[in-house]
């Protein structure tokens, strides 16, 4: 169903127009100063019902399809894929050599700013896995100690400690969850002065459920464990500081719910644990200063985690992401998906759906069992034009619902579900 332009949305031209005094309608660069973490006021409040944020003409994909699949890849706002542009013609013609250089530390200010850092606080590695390899690789561990995880984590965190657990005689801790909910009690009767490490997905790729990260983490400290989030659901999905989280350390990539590319995943370390955090690889990047003898004095800060060139095409892309998200701003994207979301689990569990995702879940996932063909339904989506994730061989549907997403992108999934029945 093709969107008209002519809603009131904010449309392409008039963001660009808006948004370039930052920079974002260029090659992403210039410093932005650091302020207070505040969400600035967004343009296009007050419009139209089928367009709540004024942003829906920067998504194309709203043309043609209702896309309901942000949290497996989300997709390219018109600002981020300029600013790609601009960086692919400057690297062409090669007008600024330090443009790159510019890019990543916008980027690394804008992140601090909105997510509630500092920027030393702030490496920016290649993939979301590398953080909690660094983590692991970092820590001294002994045989005997254990590390607590649960069954809605990500795969790659399985793989990684199962490996950890043979390696190092480590035991994998793994809590069930009871009717899509995980709580801090629950991590707390198979948490010990042995345990090392908590590893959580903050809002599980699973079924959209929201940890209690400062819970989590007051109860990793009283046994003078660390907390881990995978973050790559959370980023761009729920307003966030991470120092009130209390979480020492979180990374996410940056082409889901942020809306950037592949290739730049912000990693976040808390201050105190900078000191002893070691990189598991090295490289020129690292270097803070050059001695005689081709001796080295390296960073102290977390950029001393990013051993080698960064992906400056994909830093571009973040730098112009968090600019334009953080002017439509989280407490409004929150307050709009997490309703949406909302409006799809109540309709689907009215059609009779087996519900994944808990009630009153803050985020804007949601997953249910949807008992029918898998194969019909999967065409019958495909033909309506509604894009959504299938999970457990085609019997968990996934939405994630998106900061362009409108209620008529819900009631066209729940409208397929609906004729099959």
């Amino acid at each position: 169903m093709k969107q008209h332009e002519d809603r009131g949305a904010l449309d392409r031209r008039r963001f660009l127009k808006t948004t370039a005094a930052a920079g974002l309608a260029a090659l992403p660069g210039a410093g932005v100063a650091a302020g207070p973490r505040r969400q600035p006021e967004s343009p296009g409040a007050g419009l139209n019902p089928a367009d709540p944020l004024g942003i829906r003409a920067s998504f194309p994909v709203t043309e043609e399809l209702a896309y309901l699949n942000n949290a497996a890849v989300g997709p390219l706002p018109a600002p981020v894929r300029d600013a790609l542009h601009a960086y692919a013609d400057n690297k062409m013609l090669r007008r600024d050599g330090a443009a790159g250089g510019k890019a990543v530390a916008s980027a690394r200010s804008r992140f601090a700013n909105l997510f509630g850092a500092d920027e030393d606080e702030i490496a920016f590695l290649y993939a979301t896995s590398g953080a909690e390899n660094i983590v692991v690789n970092a820590m001294d561990w002994r045989p005997g100690d254990n590390v607590v995880v649960d069954e809605l984590h990500f795969v790659t965190t399985f793989v990684l400690y199962r490996e950890l657990e043979r390696r190092a005689g480590v035991e994998l801790r793994i809590v069930p969850s009871r009717d899509g909910v995980v709580t801090a009690d629950d991590f707390a009767a198979r948490t010990d002065d042995r345990t090392r490490l908590l590893s959580v997905a903050w809002v599980s790729n699973r079924n959209g459920f929201r940890y209690d990260l400062p819970g989590l983490a007051d109860l990793a400290h009283a046994h003078g464990a660390y907390l881990f989030a995978d973050a790559i659901q959370a980023w761009g999905n729920i307003p966030t500081d991470l120092h009130d989280e209390k979480v020492d350390f979180a990374c996410g990539n940056g082409y889901k719910w942020l809306h950037a590319d592949f290739g730049c995943a912000p990693f976040y370390v808390r201050r105190e644990h900078l000191d002893w955090m070691t990189a598991d690889r090295h490289g020129h990047r690292q270097v803070a200063e050059s001695l005689p003898g081709h001796r080295y004095r390296l960073k102290t800060s977390a950029e001393k985690l990013e051993y080698g060139s960064p992906a400056y095409g994909p830093v571009a892309a973040m730098d112009a992401a968090l600019g334009f998200v953080g002017q439509v701003g989280f407490d409004r994207i929150a307050a709009h998906t997490h309703a949406l979301a909302g409006e799809l689990r109540e309709g689907a569990a009215a059609l009779g759906m087996r519900m994944f995702t808990p009630p009153k879940n803050p985020s804007a996932i949601v997953s249910f069992y949807h008992g029918l063909d898998h194969e019909r339904l999967s065409r019958e989506l495909a033909d309506e034009g509604v894009a959504i994730t299938f999970q457990e061989e085609g019997a968990l549907l996934r939405a994630g619902v998106g900061m362009f997403n409108s209620r008529d992108d819900v009631d066209r999934l729940l409208g397929v579900i609906r004729r099959l029945v």
